[in-house]
Order: C-alpha cells, then structure tokens, then sequence
C-alpha cells in the first residue's frame, strides 16, 4: 500500500497522533505489532488498553513503557469487552487532546503499515471525520477466514448498510482513524455497547451528526496465533445489539 503524500503547508505543526490497541491476551503478538507501528508511525503514541490479561499482554506493555514515552498502557481492572475498552481508547483521546485517533486489532490482522495512508486521507481533506479500513470495497480482501466467518462478517455489514444505513461498505472491522474533535461531539462515555456492536454504533452516532465517512480498501488476515474472541455468544449478543439500534434509531 503505497502512502499518500500530505498536504502540509509551511510552519504547520505535525498532528498529535494516537494509535489504539484493546487486548485481551495478545502477549505473543503485542511486540511484534508495537515495533510495526512505530516503524510505520514514529511520531505517534500508542495506548494500549489491556483487560487485566492473565497471560501478561498489560505486564509486558507496562515494561516496555518505562523506556518508550511514546506507549501508554491503561489496565482495565475486572472488566472484559471490545466496547469498553474501545470505549475507554476514544476518552482517552479526547481528554488528552489528540488530533487524530487510529485504531486497529491487536492479533496482527490488520497490517500497521496502512496506519499512515489513512491517516493521510484524513489530513489531506479537512472535511473527513472517519476513515474505514475497509475489507470489502474495491481493492479490499480477507485471507484466512473460514467459510463460516466470511458468511456472518457479510450478513453482519449487508444489515448495517440496508437496515441502519451506514454509508460505508464495511461497518464490522476495528481498523480506522477518527478525527478526535468529531469523536468529542457524541460523547464517547455515552455509547451503550459492551461488545463487537461498538464498531457500528460509533459509526451510527457519528452519522446522526453528519460525520463525513470515507474508506480505503485493506487486506484482512486472520490471525495465526492466539485464540480469537469472538464466540458464537459474543456473536448473538452483538446481533441483538445491532437489531436494538435499528428499532431505535
């Protein structure tokens, strides 16, 4: 993926920059993905917010954060889910002032590499709130996955785009880049869901404020160590979420 020049006029300050990271049992796959991310964005801080990992994801980040300023750690003591601790990554943005916030998986699915390209589409076009790292527009494709998970990832975004029309194609996946002025104006601490349902409420109340969305297309692989969170309970529990937002909205 071939980055996208910045349009950067004379004595413009560099954007503050945060790359989020929600973990929960990552320790095999967190050092490799912290190295990739500051090669592809050396400027930038990192957080990562880790759900009391018992297998020492949080311990390692807090280690490895004594000789890096650049990497906060928030250790979420006797909670567990995606969407508080996504929820708890937008917070932090805001209350720190961040410019922009990316976030991506914490298994190595996404590619740190395309942090800068999304990043650069929104610097280069004020008007962009959201920028969707998506698996499903042109150019865009998943590696790895089962039958079964490509089936439930497609019937979950074919329901966001027709019944809760969001405007982009893929409304399921975590890689993304807010502005954090935009995330503010909804109040991240006033998002409901607990669950994988974050991903699509956040697009759905930034929608309700006109937030402009655009997409990049990425490549997707699942992940080749760790076990995935997601179960089929977890699954059902965010498509009860998703049918609620829909009868709500």
């Amino acid at each position: 993926m071939e980055p996208v020049p910045l349009a950067k006029r004379p004595g413009q300050e560099d954007p503050r920059v945060l790359v989020a990271v929600c973990t929960y049992n990552e320790a095999t796959n967190l050092p490799e993905l912290v190295d990739r991310i500051f090669a592809a964005m050396p400027k930038a801080d990192i957080v990562i917010v880790d759900d009391d990992s018992p297998d020492g994801t949080g311990r390692w980040a807090i280690e490895r954060a004594v000789d890096d300023s650049r990497l906060k750690v928030i250790i979420r003591q006797n909670a567990r889910g995606l969407g508080g601790a996504t929820k708890r990554a937008f917070q932090f943005a805001v209350d720190q002032q961040y410019d922009f916030l990316l976030n991506l998986d914490g298994d190595l699915s996404h590619e740190p590499e395309a942090l800068p390209v999304m990043l650069a589409v929104a610097q280069n076009d004020p008007a962009v709130d959201v920028v969707v790292g998506s698996r499903y527009c042109a150019g865009g494709a998943v590696q790895g996955w089962p039958l079964r998970r490509r089936v439930m990832s497609r019937i979950v975004n074919r329901f966001a785009v027709s019944v809760l029309r969001l405007p982009v194609s893929d409304c399921s996946g975590s890689l993304r880049c807010y502005r954090v002025k935009t995330l503010a104006a909804i109040d991240p601490a006033s998002l409901s869901s607990n669950g994988y349902a974050i991903l699509e409420e956040v697009l759905l109340r930034l929608r309700a404020i006109g937030a402009k969305m655009v997409e990049v297309p990425i490549v997707f692989s699942d992940r080749t160590s760790g076990a995935s969170k997601l179960t089929m309970s977890e699954a059902f529990r965010s498509a009860r979420q998703l049918v609620k937002m829909a009868l709500t909205r």
